[in-house]
């Protein structure tokens, strides 16, 4: 008897549910279906959300540098007359 349960051949009742448990366990562990997840935010939106920030931070970094350590006016780091003035120097013209 112990052979013919090794070969498979008969079951008795008590390895029918054995079965059927193992069976569930592997289609839990490897389903047929793949289930994919929803993004709450889409990676394009990521994209433009760092940039943005980095963007922000650049544009707080030099207030900061220009009105704070440079001891000048913040908001005048935000004006292309400064940035002629540094490129005027850089070329010699002044």
């Amino acid at each position: 008897m112990a052979n013919e349960m090794k070969s498979g051949s008969t079951l008795s009742n008590q390895d029918i549910p054995q079965k059927r448990a193992r069976r569930q366990d592997r289609n839990q562990k490897h389903p047929k279906f793949k289930i994919y997840r929803t993004r709450l935010i889409p990676i394009w939106l990521r994209i433009v959300i760092v940039l943005v920030l980095l963007l922000l931070a650049s544009v707080f970094g030099l207030m900061i540098g220009f009105g704070v350590i440079g001891d000048g006016n913040p908001l005048d780091a935000l004006k292309w007359e400064t940035y002629q003035h540094i490129l005027d120097i850089i070329n010699g013209i002044e």
